[in-house]
């Protein structure tokens, strides 16, 4: 058993308490990670908030630190490697033996259910109790993690850790989409509607693919004005301008070859399909209440013949798409290291509440020993 200090979320809606716990070794398909630095986003919160079944549990999915110690049946992966924890998948099933591991046929259980496939956990609090862990197959809000392997992604050893988190997940939506899933042409059109990580890091993708018109959609002005320090060419907000007729505006009259929706709003959903030319895409990964239907216009959709899809984790495959991600970075063409503000694990409450209110876009919490 080795000793670590973890933020804990006991109750539905309550608060992350740091408690000392205790978590065992790595199974032979795991690895004992030292968290350097772990970013937050909505996700964990609407878990901490609206899944009384995975608490208590430790969150987090954008992890990022050195490894301490590896299962007997890890492969490329050894002590002291930099890595960035990613999403969990199965590695068995039709889905990932076809490289589309994002949409696994376990991954929502992989996800959420906050323990191992047969109910166990790593981690016990001070009394001996279980705590929830495994939470997208890392559970990175502590000090130490046991994550599953085929969630670690191994980085150079100059990576920066400290900003290296985001890429797990917020990076790799937003730019994955545009690159992998859409793969935004030259000269073509986009609009984005949220800007948020997810959303910008979208913008600064469709830059780098040579889109020449890059609408941006938020409320915030703040974001908007980033949105255009990373390439966008037309800024909307939906407080001054119907959305839609903006964006047909922007485009002649025409609409754009393609929309990206990040904010799980199904009347936005609506909207940015009906910013679309004809043949035009939509991606969304906007995540709304189970249940609720996205309203898309089926008679202008299938006129126009419009593709309208869903994305996970940008169809991504962690171990090809976060080195090129960070590759870019290091090359100065994907700057979401910009959208980050630190915070003290004491602080991840304060990080919690900023992340609500969207006065920072991406907050990342550095663990005491970053």
């Amino acid at each position: 058993m080795t000793a670590a200090t973890c933020a804990v979320v006991r109750e539905p809606g309550g608060p992350f308490r740091l408690e000392q716990v205790e978590l065992s070794g790595p199974r032979p398909d795991e690895v004992l990670v030292e968290v350097v630095a772990s970013g937050m986003c909505h996700t964990d919160l609407l878990v901490r908030d609206s899944r009384p079944d995975s608490l208590p549990a430790v969150l987090g999915h954008e992890g990022a630190g050195v490894v301490r110690e590896v299962g007997s049946e890890v492969r490329g992966l050894a002590a002291g490697d930099k890595v960035v924890l990613s999403f969990p998948s199965c590695g068995a099933c039709v889905r990932c033996r076809t490289g589309r591991s994002a949409y696994c046929d376990s991954i929502a259980a992989l996800k959420f259910r906050c323990a191992r496939p047969d109910g166990s956990v790593a981690t016990t609090d001070a009394q001996g109790s279980p705590v929830g862990d495994h939470f997208f197959g890392q559970s990175s809000f502590g000090t130490l993690a046991v994550a599953y392997a085929r969630s670690v992604v191994k980085l150079p050893d100059d990576v920066d850790l400290t900003i290296a988190g985001p890429l797990a997940c917020g990076v790799q939506t937003g730019a994955g989409t545009v690159l992998d899933v859409l793969r935004v042409p030259p000269g073509s059109s986009i609009a984005v509607f949220g800007a948020g990580s997810v959303g910008l890091c979208a913008v600064m993708a469709a830059k780098l693919c040579g889109a020449t018109t890059i609408v941006a959609v938020n409320r915030r002005a703040s974001r908007l004005a980033l949105a255009a320090e990373f390439g966008a060419t037309h800024l909307v907000s939906p407080l001054d301008a119907d959305p839609v007729e903006a964006v047909r505006e922007a485009t002649g009259g025409r609409g754009v070859d393609f929309a990206f929706e990040t904010t799980g709003v199904p009347a936005v959903l609506t909207q940015a399909v009906r910013s679309l030319d004809s043949l035009g895409t939509c991606a969304y990964v906007g995540t709304a209440a189970p249940g609720e239907l996205g309203g898309i216009p089926m008679l202008e959709a299938m006129t126009k013949g419009l593709t309208v899809r869903g994305v996970l984790q940008g169809d991504s495959t962690p171990s090809r798409t976060i080195p090129r991600l960070w590759d870019l970075h290091q090359r100065g063409l994907l700057p979401y290291d910009r959208l980050i503000t630190h915070y003290r694990l004491d602080e991840i409450n304060q990080a919690a509440a900023d992340t609500e209110t969207g006065d920072v876009v991406k907050p990342v919490v550095l663990m005491p020993t970053a």
